[in-house]
């Protein structure tokens, strides 16, 4: 009877010190992925004096210093960046084993992490994603914006299970992805523009003029400057901005010519403008490719796997 008391009483231990060393490495990861101290106790829900108390603890037992802490962010040291991906296979597991016993209940919960092109219409991910949130409240669902760029690596460290996002031709490697839609692009100029009546523009006369264009880092920009590259011109961009009602605006006023998506020109913002600009057409065709993108192999989680059914499937 002791000893059965005695290894009930080691397997308590072993289990505490396990849920122990899990606590250290969420804390590592989450101030790694929010960028401070502050941010991640908040995330957490944790007092900032404890998120900083573990992490020195996390320190002192691997013998390394994992974090610098700078005035306005802390990043990972070359320990850190090194211990980042075991850590984040560790967390990983248990939220999967997590999930199986859930499913075995016939219940979906997890963590699902979107990310969407900060320049697309609100529109595009609102209700799939809305819906879903609302059929499966146990699911814990995350949405955030950014460049292709971003989304990209998001995708590749395993901090978004999915994206919507445009790239000039296919994924890129280590993604898989769906076409969604397939868009050409076209010069949007003032309407008393000396372009506005032309049936067409070529990428030689592209260049001559001031553009406004998304910035780099997003996938229609990149389709843009792919195409001049490939004529031999360079874009002499004037105006960089993230939204295309600004880049339309900024064109309908004659500050240059706005390379965007065709469609874009018929948003009700637009439309609503006194002097609407005018669309022209680029010859050769320039188009541009929305994809839904996960990691090659596809989401591990089955909340995430549920939600890119949806979204695929849609």
């Amino acid at each position: 009877m002791v000893t059965g008391q005695k290894s009930k009483t080691r397997i308590s231990w072993s289990l505490a010190f396990v849920v122990m060393e899990l606590r250290h490495l969420r804390y590592l990861v989450t101030v790694v992925d929010e960028g401070t101290v502050t941010a991640a106790a908040e995330k957490l829900h944790v007092a900032q004096p404890g998120v900083s108390a573990q992490l020195r603890w996390l320190e002192r037992e691997l013998g390394e210093q994992l974090l610098e802490r700078g005035p306005r962010a802390v990043v990972p040291t070359e320990a850190g960046r090194a211990v980042l991906p075991h850590a984040r296979t560790a967390l990983a597991a248990v939220e999967g084993a997590r999930d199986a016993v859930a499913a075995l209940r016939g219940l979906l919960r997890g963590r699902v992490a979107v990310g969407m092109a900060s320049s697309l219409p609100e529109t595009v991910l609102a209700a799939p994603v809305g819906t879903f949130a609302a059929a499966h409240p146990r699911v814990d669902l995350t949405l955030r914006e950014g460049t292709a760029d971003e989304l990209v690596g998001e995708l590749r460290a395993g901090r978004l299970d999915l994206a919507v996002l445009g790239f000039p031709q296919a994924p890129p490697d280590g993604l898989d992805g769906r076409l969604l839609q397939e868009e050409r692009l076209v010069a949007a100029v003032a309407q008393d523009d000396g372009y506005a009546g032309r049936a067409t523009l070529t990428p030689a006369e592209l260049a001559t003029r001031r553009l406004i264009c998304l910035p780099r880092g997003n996938g229609l920009r990149a389709a843009l400057d792919t195409a001049l590259a490939g004529h031999g011109v360079t874009a002499r961009v004037a105006f960089e901005a993230g939204s295309m009602n600004l880049l339309l605006r900024l064109a309908a006023a004659g500050a240059g010519v706005a390379v965007v998506p065709e469609p874009a020109l018929g948003a009700p913002a637009v439309l609503a403008l006194e002097r609407p600009p005018v669309a022209v057409p680029l010859e050769p065709e320039v188009r541009a490719r929305l994809y839904l993108a996960w990691r090659s192999g596809g989401p591990t989680g089955p909340a995430a796997r549920a939600l890119l059914d949806v979204l695929r499937d849609g």
